[in-house]
């Protein structure tokens, strides 16, 4: 699996950032993803359950998934299934704490110097559990929860089914503050989680240069399973991506680009089964989004 070079990333962000003007800079008005619900999409993920077998473990709780096509800068499509459904999501909220530490450095209170930008590539590429410790002490667990909470960012929004939090170091302290909706200490909601990083594929989510930063952690994965072993097949999809397993939950999440398209999928898992389900799950979402012939037309340019 190839990744391509950042600089076509920021000539990306930078046009999305025009397009959504509204949404790139600190306001009360939150990005609505929910806008780009797309029935079509829908019914395709519906079908891609069913065909794969696991419709009853999404009817029964155990699975939700989203999928947003980004391609086209200021017009995400979304499908989701649970997309509100709040659940233990292991590793896989070390994406906030990255966030956090990017959002306090872009205020001038963080200095994220070059050990510092290590470790946060390291929690998220390799899901080290210290740095993520690390971290969240440099962000302040409390001031995390405030920005995940705040009407700029929304990443937690209690009206709407929860989202994305943090309550807990990734080590042996209990809880410091579990969240109000499931009493989770590491959760999230698929939707959240796929807004984050359609936020962040439209460049609204920092400035440029705050955007480039985040990306930059994301990609590499070092953890090949779950979504990057599911598309080993597919060898022009580009990942920036953190998963997370603990005991019975398997969680992935991933900005692809693939066939001169971007999407996102989010999927986490509550079964013995759940990292196989993911697996399985990576190449049907991506030719969702990518039709097969696409990627082979894309292969014969290199």
């Amino acid at each position: 699996m190839r990744f391509s070079p950042l600089l076509h990333w920021l000539l990306a962000l930078a046009m999305g950032c025009a397009s959504l003007a509204a949404v790139s800079a600190p306001s009360s008005t939150a990005y609505d993803l929910r806008a780009g619900e797309d029935p079509v999409l829908q019914r395709s993920l519906e079908t891609t359950v069913r065909d794969l077998s696991l419709d009853a473990d999404v009817q029964g709780g155990r699975l939700a998934l989203a999928l947003v096509d980004v391609t086209e800068s200021g017009k995400p499509r979304l499908a989701m299934l649970n997309g509100d459904r709040m659940m233990y999501a292991a590793s896989l909220p070390k994406i906030a704490i990255l966030f956090g530490a990017i959002a306090e450095a872009e205020a001038g209170r963080l200095q994220l110097d070059g050990e510092r930008l290590a470790a946060l590539a390291n929690m998220i590429r390799h899901s080290s559990n210290s740095d993520a410790t690390r971290a969240l002490h440099w962000v302040g667990g409390e001031r995390l929860l405030q920005l995940l909470e705040s009407p700029r960012f929304a990443f937690y929004d209690r009206a709407e089914g929860g989202g994305l939090w943090v309550g807990k170091a990734y080590d042996s302290a209990p809880a410091f503050r579990r969240d109000p909706l499931a009493n989770l200490s590491h959760g999230a909601t698929v939707y959240q989680v796929a807004r984050l990083y359609s936020m962040l594929a439209d460049g609204c989510l920092f400035e440029p240069r705050s955007n480039a930063l985040m990306l930059d952690a994301l990609s590499r994965p070092g953890i090949r399973h779950k979504f990057v072993a599911g598309l080993a097949d597919r060898p022009d999809a580009v990942l920036w991506r953190k998963s997370g397993s603990w005991q019975d939950t398997h969680a992935d999440s991933a900005l692809v680009e693939s066939g001169g398209r971007r999407f996102v999928m989010v999927a986490i898992a509550r079964s013995p089964e759940g990292g196989e389900w993911l697996r399985r799950l990576a190449a049907p979402l991506h030719d969702l989004i990518v039709p097969p012939n696409t990627t082979k037309l894309a292969l014969g340019r290199h």
